[in-house]
């Protein structure tokens, strides 16, 4: 077994609109796969991101208020997985309920 990260990364949810059933549904999936990874013992840890951050940047370590985005894409949080092997792991990250709103996962293997 290995541990792998799942990075989600997603359009910033303050520029596309949802209405509040579809934002309830979404959430509501999230806590069902959640469960069933907990109880299935693949899921080690893992957390949304908030909006808030700063960078640090250049030789100088410059800091700046707020957080990376390529585009109007931001990460909005990742997962700790235990799984076989990369293809377990991705099989796992493609029933996760980000793809539901156009983001998408990138799956990492975790050095020993």
């Amino acid at each position: 077994m290995a541990d792998y990260i799942v990075l989600f990364r997603e359009p910033d949810g303050r520029k596309e609109e949802h209405t509040a059933e579809e934002i309830k549904q979404h959430q509501l999936n999230w806590a069902e796969w959640f469960k069933r990874m907990s109880a299935d013992g693949k899921l080690k840890g893992g957390s949304g991101l908030s909006l808030n951050g700063a960078l640090i940047q250049g030789r100088d370590r410059e800091v700046t208020d707020g957080i990376h985005q390529a585009g109007t894409e931001i990460v909005g949080g990742f997962l700790l997985l235990e799984a076989a092997d990369l293809q377990e792991a991705v099989s796992i990250a493609q029933g996760c309920p980000i793809y539901e709103f156009d983001g998408y996962a990138e799956v990492r293997e975790m050095q020993q």
